[in-house]
C-alpha cells in the first residue's frame, strides 16, 4: 500500500489473533534475577510494588552495558559527521535550544527522516543522535535529529517538550523544499522517550494547531517508548518529572487513538525491562483494536541501548523498518 510516497507494510500474521507480526515468538520479558531474601512490598501497579516498578523504569537495571553502548553511539555519531560533513544547523524557534541538524541527501524531493532523541527526558543531544545519518542519507532520504528541552529545564512539565517537538515538525514541514526535501514524504522516528514524544506527534491536531494537512507525518517508527503515564508517573521517574493528572491524561498517545492518522512501526528488544516491552504490545494492541495501521517488532537478544545501534543497518529490525515504510526497501520475493 503506498501513502503519498511511503509505502505502508502490511506483513503477514504470526500472531494471527492479534494481527501483530512479532519477530520473536516469545513476548515475555527476559527478567532479571531476583533475590530471595526480599520480601515483596506492597502493589503499587499492576503486580509490581514499588522496587519493581521502580526498577521497570531504570534502564541500567536490565542494560549493564549501557555506557558501553551508547559510547559506540557517540562514535558512530562522530564518523557520521566525519564522512557526510557538518550538518545544516538551523532554528525552528525562538530559544537557544530550539534547532535542528539537518543531514541532506543530493537528492532534490527525497523524503524526510525527523529522528527525536531518547534521554529519559533527561538528556541527550542531536549532535549525539546522528549515528544513522549515513545510512539513510546514502539511501537517499534527509535526515533530521531535533533539539528541545530537558524536563529539568522545563520546570519539570513534558508540555514544552511535546510543544517544542510539535512546532519542530511543523518546520520541517514548512521548509522542506528549502533543503531539497519533499513535505509530502515525512517519517518520524523516536527512541526511548524520544518515542513517547514522538506518540505525542502522532496525536497532535496538525489542522486545528498549525493549519497543516491532518496527515502532516505519514509514518512513525517508535523504539522502546512509553505511551501511556501512569506506570512512569508512579515509579521513580515521578521524583523529575512533576506530573499531573492533566499530563498524564493528555500526554498518553494511547489514550487518544482517534487522532493516530498513520501507520505506526513499533519497536522493542526481548531484553528490555518488563515495562519497555509491555507498553509496546498494549500500545499495538490497542491500535490494532482501533481499526489503525500498526506493526510490532519484537527484535530478539537486543536490550534497550542494543537496538538503537540497528537503525543505523539496512539490513537489521529498525533501520529495514524505516526503509520499508519509506518504499527504499523490497521485501525478499
Amino acid at each position: 500500500m503506498a501513502m503519498h510516497g511511503i509505502r505502508v507494510h502490511n506483513p503477514p500474521t504470526a500472531i494471527q489473533t492479534l494481527g501483530v507480526r512479532m519477530n520473536s515468538p516469545a513476548p515475555a520479558a527476559k527478567l532479571i534475577p531476583q533475590s530471595t531474601e526480599r520480601a515483596k512490598g506492597p502493589r503499587v501497579f499492576l503486580d509490581y510494588d514499588q522496587k519493581e516498578l521502580d526498577d521497570a523504569y531504570d534502564q541500567a537495571v536490565y542494560a549493564p552495558n549501557r555506557e558501553q553502548v551508547n559510547m559506540r553511539l557517540a562514535k558512530a555519531s562522530e564518523l557520521a559527521r566525519q564522512c557526510l560533513g557538518a550538518p545544516q544547523r538551523m532554528a525552528y524557534g525562538a530559544a537557544t535550544v530550539e534547532q535542528l541538524d539537518i543531514y541532506r541527501t543530493p537528492t532534490v524531493g527525497a523524503p524526510v527522516v525527523v529522528f527525536i532523541h531518547g534521554g529519559a527526558w533527561q538528556g541527550g543531544s542531536a549532535a549525539e543522535h546522528a549515528y544513522a545519518a549515513e545510512m539513510f542519507v546514502c539511501a537517499g532520504a534527509h535526515f533530521v535529529v531535533l533539539d528541545f528541552d530537558r524536563v529539568q529545564d522545563a520546570g519539570g512539565s513534558l508540555f514544552p517538550m511535546v510543544d517544542q517537538v510539535r512546532r519542530a515538525v511543523a518546520w520541517v514541514w514548512r521548509n522542506a523544499s528549502s533543503f531539497g526535501g519533499d513535505p509530502g514524504r515525512i517519517l518520524i522516528v523516536g527512541k526511548s522517550s524520544g518515542s513517547h514524544l514522538g506518540g505525542c506527534v502522532a496525536i497532535t491536531d496538525w489542522q486545528k494547531d498549525f493549519g497543516l494537512p491532518a496527515d502532516t507525518v505519514k509514518a512513525y517508527t517508535l523504539q522502546s517508548g512509553m505511551y501511556d503515564l501512569r506506570g512512569p508517573r508512579l515509579s521513580k521517574r515521578g521524583a523529575y518529572v512533576n506530573f499531573t493528572d492533566a499530563m498524564e491524561e493528555k500526554l498518553s498517545p494511547q489514550r487518544h487513538l482517534d487522532r493516530i492518522v498513520a501507520p505506526i512501526v513499533l519497536a522493542y528488544g526481548s531484553y528490555e525491562t518488563p515495562e519497555f516491552q509491555r507498553q509496546s504490545r498494549e500500545f499495538a494492541l490497542a491500535l490494532l483494536r482501533a481499526g489503525k495501521r500498526v506493526e510490532l517488532i519484537c527484535a530478539e537478544g537486543y536490550n534497550h541501548f542494543e537496538i538503537a545501534e540497528t537503525l543505523a543497518n539496512p539490513y537489521s529490525c529498525l533501520g529495514r523498518a524505516v526503509l520499508r515504510q519509506l518504499g527504499m526497501q523490497k521485501d525478499p520475493s
